[in-house]
């Protein structure tokens, strides 16, 4: 990801106009580097606010720097905090994330459910965080205690081990990922063929197919016909991919009209 300024940074996060993404809220992060990883996982899927609760090597950091690449303007504006109740203070709904069962009596979502549920939320003007604990033993029970439910992934049971960084980046993933395809990658919808010009085109194959003589027993002919549009009425094809194909099979058939009269090999 290239450099990111300030004034960048708003467009890039503006995932839907009056939408409040979640906040990204690392509680006790012991290593800077994870720190930096994080904020750069957040940024590629449009995530810009990040807290820290007492982060163990103190703030700023600069092993958080070097990995954060070009969202460095995210840890620029990341606030820090003294306790997690601090952190969670005008937050609206709180999420904990672990992987750990819990002897409390705390709602559990899981990723199918969260993207829609913070949207949901936030489309109504309140504002969601996601706490994420630290890397060597995660949230405590005071922690989750604050939150309104739990997210936990499908992880294996036999090895929970995620990075914390690997954890916020799967989180930014799952929020992101209800937005559907990038507007990067959208392009103006194709117009279907209409029916008969894809009958136009399958006649115009067959055509030339019959002066290749393929069509042979002659018998059999209307079973080969009806089995070589079966796949091109499945396709769906589009204006564009008919033109294509009708021009393909025009050259084919110029080629094969020069190639007459002489010795192939």
């Amino acid at each position: 990801m290239g450099k990111t300024t300030k004034d960048q940074l708003g467009r890039l996060v503006e995932l839907d106009k009056g939408m409040r993404p979640p906040t990204v809220i690392l509680v006790r992060p012991q290593l800077g580097e994870n720190i930096g990883a994080a904020v750069r996982n957040m940024l590629n899927f449009g995530l810009s606010e990040l807290r820290l609760v007492a982060p163990r090597d103190g703030w700023p950091n600069p092993d958080a720097d070097a990995m954060a690449a070009g969202a460095l303007p995210v840890l620029e504006q990341a606030k820090v905090y003294g306790t997690t109740e601090e952190a969670v203070a005008d937050l609206h709904y709180v999420l904990a994330t672990t992987a750990r069962r819990r002897d409390l009596e705390i709602p559990v979502l899981g990723t199918k459910d969260v993207g829609a549920k913070l949207r949901d939320i936030g489309a109504g003007g309140q504002n969601t965080g996601v706490m994420f604990g630290p890397e060597k033993a995660g949230l405590t029970n005071d922690d989750v205690v604050l939150a309104d439910a739990i997210l936990t992934y499908p992880i294996n049971p036999a090895f929970q081990s995620l990075n914390l960084a690997q954890a916020v980046g799967i989180f930014a993933y799952i929020w992101a990922a209800d937005e559907g395809v990038p507007p990067v990658f959208q392009g103006p919808e194709s117009t279907p063929a209409a029916r008969v010009d894809l009958v136009y085109m399958m006649e115009h194959l067959e055509q030339e197919l019959e002066k290749a003589g393929f069509f042979y027993p002659a018998d059999k002919s209307p079973l080969m016909k009806r089995n070589i549009r079966a796949p091109y009425i499945r396709a769906k094809m589009t204006d564009q991919e008919v033109r294509t194909m009708r021009g393909i099979i025009k050259a084919l058939a110029q080629a094969r009209g020069k190639g007459r009269g002489k010795e192939t090999r």
